[in-house]
Parts: C-alpha cells; structure tokens; sequence
C-alpha cells in the first residue's frame, strides 16, 4: 500500500478524535458580515466515560478485497441510522433495523451473497460515520450522507449514485409568528453536530442577513427532544429527515415544515476509495433499481417477465449475455436484487409512499420519464 494515503488517512482520523474529545458546553460566538452574529453552543461532544478521550485501534481497510471479504464472511457489514424513521430506524419492540436506506443495504447483499437478509447494520452517529468506514468496521456506509467535495476527495471515500435528492428545512411551531427563515431572527435553531447541517445552517443565516443562536446536539434523538422540549424555536435538517423525525414529536400536528431550502443534499452511498470493483457493485446496485422500475419491472411481477421477448430486459435479470462475471457477480444478481427487495419505487413506496406515515412526494426523486431526475443508466 502506498504510505502517503495511508498516512494522510491515520491522520484524518486522529484530528476526528481529538476534536471529538474537546468537549463542552462552552459558546462561540461567530462575527459574520453585515453585523450579522451566528452563536454557536455545543451541548454534547463526549468521547467516553466522563468525557476522556479513549484510544482506539485504528486499521485502515483499503485495497480491492471487499467483495472477498463479504463473501467469505458470508454476511454485508452495513454502516447505518437508528435513529431517523423511513430512512434507517432501529424497531425497539422487533429489534430490526427497517427503512429506505437498511433497504439499498439489503439490495447489495441479495446482489453479492444471494440472501438479502445477510447483512449486519451498525448504527452510527453524524461524528461517528466516517471512522467507522476508515476503519473497516463496515463494507459501505448508507445512512443519509451527503455528497460533498471533501468528503469526496480529503476523507478517502468514493460516493456511489445519489439514492435520494433532498435539500435542508426548517421545522418550526404552527403556534409561533414564524411563517418564513426571516422570521427567526434573534431566534434559537437546533442542529445536529458532524453534518453539513451546521455549516449550512450558519452559511445561510449570513447570507440573508439575519442573526440567530443555534444550539448544536450529538444526535438526531437529543436535537429532536431539545425542540420538543422547546428549548428552540426552529429544528433543521434534510427536509426528509424532518418529516421523519415529526412523527415522533409528542404533538406532530402542532408543527410544520417551511417551504425554504437552505442547500442541496444529495444523499447516497459511499465506500472506502481504493476499491474500484466494490464501489461499481454498490453503485450498479443503485442503478439496477432505477432500471427495473424504468423497465416496469417490479418485485411482483420480476419473475412473470422470465423468458421474455425483450432482451434489454434478459440482460438485466442475467438470462442472456455475461455482465455479471464483470463484478465478480453470478450473472443473475439483477434479478435477485429486484426478486428479494424490489426496484427503486418499490423500496421507495414501502418507506415512505402513499401507505406509510409520511407519504413523501417522490419529486426529485421520480424517474426523468415523470417529472425527477433519476436516470437509468444502460446496463449493456
């Protein structure tokens, strides 16, 4: 292995734990232009018992062996959310862990192992995230992370297809005078730490001139319950995240979500860079949903359309040509995606359709052919 990314990675990680451990409750007030001042207070940044920093054993798994790894293992290490409702969410009474995104984890393992049911998801935090995939704890983190420049290129990881286009809200009390994001100001906003959430959050509020505190919190959980608890008058982060998390409010009805964008939020897969093969399997796993639903073929109706007329279709469920063998993959993988957990509208419906708690406007997220962006992208 080349040492200067080796190194670079170590050190990246390092930095991650020493700023995680420099915890506190202290303040920061940060001067803006156009005397605008965006106070920032960290509620929760601890790194273990009391606070201390803890030492880990840091092993960086890189190279293109992840797919050996997994099947030999026999089982997908999956890098995930327990916290967000539609998208990844631990059931407290089944103990499983259900949502849009536990969904894409299961559509690779039914691609490379057979068996959608083989995976292992580890529920990570925002700060959390991106060291549990250095290290090699898990194959592919697929927990509502944005695609960013850095996180593309300084952190060592390549992004697979945007799964889900979203872009940051603000939740806010129907109760209050609050109708727009100028409305907050001299107003409190709480925000999850270790996103693009904050950043964004306070590049925003500059640019339209308006001054707000914003309390920072470690987890989806504890940011939810401060605003719940009314410690802050707004809550922001993806819009989808918002809609998941509402439900969850002790008074969900008593709540609404502006209109206002604060960013884009392309939110997908990633893998360890280095690794090209993996990264191609997670990313032509992605686009083998977006086929099959672009083609009508569906979890229900996949094995009707066996031994039929058209070959575009024959390729993809691996009946004719050898595609397969070029990820390493038996040549049915397609099929056994589709057959096992569905095409994108089926994962798409089952978590967050017409039929669930938040019946989310696919928008964005619709094929090009009705009105989004997704795009399927030839499989030949």
């Amino acid at each position: 292995m080349n040492k200067k990314p080796f190194m670079m990675i170590v050190s990246l990680l390092l930095l991650a734990l020493v700023l995680v451990a420099c915890g506190g409750g202290e303040t920061q007030t940060v001067e803006v232009t156009r005397e605008v001042q965006v106070e920032v207070t960290r509620i929760v940044e601890v790194a273990g018992e009391g606070g201390e920093a803890q030492p880990v054993a840091v092993t960086f798994a890189g190279g293109d062996e992840t797919l050996g790894l997994v099947q030999e293992r026999g089982t997908l290490k999956c890098g995930g959310n327990q916290n967000v409702p539609g998208f990844g969410y631990l059931d407290p009474d089944s103990g499983d862990f259900t949502g849009f995104d536990v969904d894409f984890c299961h559509a690779i393992a039914a691609a490379v192992l057979g068996d959608a049911e083989a995976i292992e998801v580890t529920p990570t935090t925002g700060e959390s995230r991106f060291p549990t995939l250095q290290s090699g704890e898990v194959d592919v983190l697929i927990r509502n992370t944005t695609w960013t420049f850095s996180r593309d290129t300084a952190l060592g990881f390549d992004f697979a297809p945007t799964t889900f286009f979203d872009g940051q809200g603000m939740m806010v009390r129907k109760a209050s005078a609050i109708g727009s994001l100028e409305d907050l100001e001299g107003g409190t906003v709480c925000v999850q730490s270790g996103t693009t959430t904050e950043k964004n959050l306070a590049q925003y509020f500059e640019g339209i001139g308006v001054s707000i505190e914003i309390l920072v919190y470690a987890d989806a959980v504890a940011t939810r319950e401060a605003y719940d608890s009314g410690a802050c008058d707004g809550f922001t982060t993806d819009k989808s995240g918002l809609v998941s998390q509402q439900i969850l409010l002790a008074d969900p009805e008593a709540h609404q979500i502006l209109v206002e964008d604060m960013s884009r939020e392309p939110l997908g897969p990633l893998t360890r860079h280095g690794d090209n093969n993996w990264n191609d399997i997670v990313s032509w796993v992605v686009y083998c949903t977006i086929n099959a639903e672009f083609l009508g073929v569906n979890q229900a109706n996949v094995d009707d359309m066996l031994g039929g007329d058209d070959p575009v279709i024959s390729d993809l469920l691996g009946e004719t040509g050898d595609l397969g063998q070029n990820l390493g993959l038996s040549n049915d993988w397609c099929y056994q995606v589709i057959s096992q957990v569905g095409n994108y509208g089926d994962i798409y419906d089952r978590n967050l359709g017409p039929d669930t708690p938040f019946n989310l406007p696919r928008g964005l997220n619709a094929l090009y052919t009705d009105g989004g962006i997704l795009y399927p992208i030839p499989y030949k």
